[in-house]
């Protein structure tokens, strides 16, 4: 289960009962960091990798047609997703910048050089993983993306999700954090414990780290070595369930 052997005992009632982010923080009061994956996405996933991609590429003509069109602030492309379709590890930002909407992929320009330089530190390339935002269009200047538009482009992601199903998420950020782990706690309360990502009978585990563009913001020892040790954790993690074939 994407939860603590402790929290996991409590009854179908009362784990109906309480909140996900009280379940979190259950975990953490017992000291409890690694927290085994129930269904952790593709180790249980047969459907091949064309599939995945077909059923992502209607999935962005929908948002496209459907949700885009809604969208009242300014934008020039829609930035749904790129990667591997049957990545076992899937990072999650909170919305594209100036040289994604100008370019239509997520995470380029010095955020997506640190990303991928975060990447290879850790033994991955870009085309390995599977990338994508809550919010699929730019923020006007920039800014935080607004409750509602989460809200309207967070159901999107949700299905971008059950299509890939990783094995491992990676929050990049507080509003992906908050998002993925339905909690209103910061990036600076959460990173670095082992969260779970629950939609329907799916839960993955998710591990919170802080976004590149924060890293390069706030370029300390002490920034990269959290972000070092968080991605070391998410590879470690993928790793012992490859290893328990799960």
């Amino acid at each position: 289960m994407c939860a603590s052997e402790a929290v996991a005992s409590l009854t179908a009632e009362r784990r109906r009962t309480v909140p996900h982010h009280r379940l979190i923080r259950i975990d953490r009061l017992l000291g409890v960091d690694e927290v085994p994956a129930r269904r952790s996405g593709a180790g249980g996933d047969a459907r091949p990798p064309q599939e995945k991609a077909a059923q992502l590429a209607s999935l962005a003509e929908a948002y496209s047609a459907e949700c885009a069109p809604s969208i009242t602030t300014p934008f020039t492309k829609v930035v749904f997703g790129e990667g591997n379709p049957d990545a076992v590890v899937m990072f999650v930002g909170e919305a594209p910048g100036a040289d994604e909407d100008r370019t239509g992929r997520p995470f380029v320009g010095r955020a997506g050089e640190k990303l991928e330089e975060m990447l290879a530190a850790i033994g991955l390339t870009r085309p390995e993983v599977y990338i994508a935002n809550i919010v699929k269009v730019r923020p006007p200047e920039n800014r935080t993306p607004l409750p509602d538009e989460i809200a309207r482009c967070g159901p999107w992601l949700r299905r971008q999700i059950r299509i890939i199903r990783p094995k491992v998420l990676v929050a990049l950020g507080s509003p992906a954090a908050k998002f993925l782990l339905d909690t209103d706690e910061g990036i600076t309360r959460v990173r670095g414990r082992w969260g779970c990502y629950v939609d329907g009978s799916i839960e993955i585990p998710v591990m919170p780290t802080f976004h590149p563009a924060y890293v390069l913001r706030n370029y300390t020892i002490e920034t990269r070595k959290a972000v070092w040790s968080d991605l070391r954790a998410a590879k470690a993690r993928v790793e012992a369930l490859a290893g328990r074939g799960v």
